[in-house]
């Protein structure tokens, strides 16, 4: 008696209580802001279920990718995460997701009609779902509304040869050191919209290989070249611009593609007298183009609720995926982040509709695509800017850092297309790391075929 006294005793004043043997614990990991502000979301639900609770963990976004990768090296992955959409196919690649297919179908919450298309399907890859969008971004051209009414234009043109046209006029009339768009070197964003605009896959031979050097990307990227080339958008990268919001407000430049987390920006950085004279409006798209009468098509961006392979406790945590993507919820988190709602029919809330600006990125997020879905993308989409400014630079022609580029993705891609060749790769081959490595004769091969 005097023992278990003594350990009550110690107990109360470490301030520790044991749990009920039958409440599951489920963590959830959240990146950067969005993990700082989601406990606030899971209150709520958190406290209508004794048989439930839920440990939240905030990571930075600089270390998300690392930490997710050690956890499921190690075994220790939460049951739920926020998962960036370009991350889904490397995580689902090395079987860390459960899938979500037949949830989603007996699923009164969670439907596929409520979200936008190309924002749900990067969720899919090989046919199978593995997360469900959470909040949603994407490019728009944000503009100087005044500079461009001063320079014959009424409205954001819709097409590449009116745009240039703009562009072209607003740079005159502003003189020398005066641009009609700010479009970093060190940005891949730029060329690959153009190129997906085009209508190039990007990859080709079932993602095996680059396609830069074909005809579609290379219409695109000397479109693109053509902009440095006139002088109708300064060659320098992020780096070298002191101060964008500066910048603009000088009307150095008069357009910047960027996404939806510069509203705020722009709304707080820009000055008073420059808060009625700057606007949004969707990509412009190719001349003659099946959409040509639509926005041009831009990036499907955001993060997904996954729920990990390596849970325990999977059925708990797919109800909390719908509770967070149930309208009122998706709600409160864009109030409380900013971020754009993944549900549609929070888009018909006052705060959007009578929003102009926000409501560009609705045009525009229905008319947005994936990057090509595997786990090679972000290291591909670190070359294509290195060849943009290769040619932008002119130490490479157009052709030569195209065919340069395609060379570099071949030998990124020759895993896969070996593994693709032994008939490995697919829905039930894609663990990628625990494929043996291509010999060397087949990285050779893939150096000297030539291009087509």
């Amino acid at each position: 008696m005097r023992l278990l006294a003594t350990t009550v005793a110690m107990c109360a004043l470490a301030g520790c209580s044991r749990k009920p043997s039958n409440v599951t614990e489920l963590t959830f990991w959240g990146m950067g802001r969005e993990g700082e502000v989601v406990g606030e979301l899971i209150a709520a639900w958190d406290a209508a279920r004794p048989d439930v609770t839920v440990k939240v963990q905030q990571i930075p976004w600089s270390a998300a990718h690392e930490k997710l990768l050690t956890a499921h090296v190690g075994r220790a992955t939460p049951d739920l995460a926020q998962l960036g959409n370009t991350w889904v196919p490397e995580f689902s690649a090395l079987n860390a997701l459960a899938p979500l297919d037949a949830r989603v179908a007996s699923s009164a919450v969670v439907r596929p009609a409520d979200h936008f298309p190309g924002i749900w399907d990067t969720n899919v890859i090989d046919g199978t779902l593995y997360g469900v969008p959470w909040y949603v971004d994407t490019r728009v051209i944000f503009y100087r509304r005044d500079l461009l009414a001063a320079a014959g234009y009424d409205t954001m043109p819709t097409t590449w040869t009116a745009w240039r046209g703009a562009l072209a006029a607003v740079a005159k009339r502003g003189g020398a050191g005066h641009y009609g768009i700010l479009l970093p070197l060190n940005e891949w964003t730029q060329p690959v919209i153009l190129g997906l605009q085009a209508g190039s896959p990007l990859l080709g031979e079932h993602e095996t290989r680059g396609a830069f050097a074909s005809p579609d990307f290379a219409r695109a990227f000397d479109f693109y070249l053509g902009l440095y080339r006139d002088g109708l958008a300064p060659p320098v990268a992020n780096n070298e611009v002191a101060n964008l919001y500066q910048e603009f407000t000088r009307g150095t430049f008069a357009m910047y593609i960027s996404g939806p987390w510069n509203l705020g920006e722009f709304r707080r950085r820009l000055p008073p007298e420059l808060q009625d004279a700057w606007a949004t409006a969707p990509l412009p798209g190719p001349d003659g183009s099946a959409g040509a009468s639509l926005p041009g098509v831009s990036l499907a961006g955001g993060a997904s609720l996954v729920v990990f392979s390596g849970s325990k406790h999977q059925d708990r945590a797919w109800e909390l995926v719908e509770y967070l993507s149930a309208p009122e919820q998706q709600r409160r988190f864009f109030e409380l982040t900013g971020n754009l709602p993944a549900h549609r029919d929070v888009w018909g809330d006052s705060a959007f509709v009578n929003d102009t600006r926000t409501l560009a990125f609705k045009q525009q997020l229905e008319r947005v695509v994936a990057t090509p879905k595997i786990p090679e993308w972000e290291q591909i989409a670190n070359r294509v800017w290195v060849a943009a400014e290769q040619a932008v630079r002119g130490s490479h022609t157009a052709a030569q850092a195209l065919d340069a580029l395609d060379e570099d993705v071949d030998r990124m891609l020759v895993k896969r297309k070996w593994m693709l060749e032994k008939g490995q790769l697919g829905k039930s081959a894609t663990k990628v790391s625990q494929v043996p490595v291509a010999p060397a004769q087949v990285v050779a091969a893939a150096a000297e075929r030539p291009r087509p």
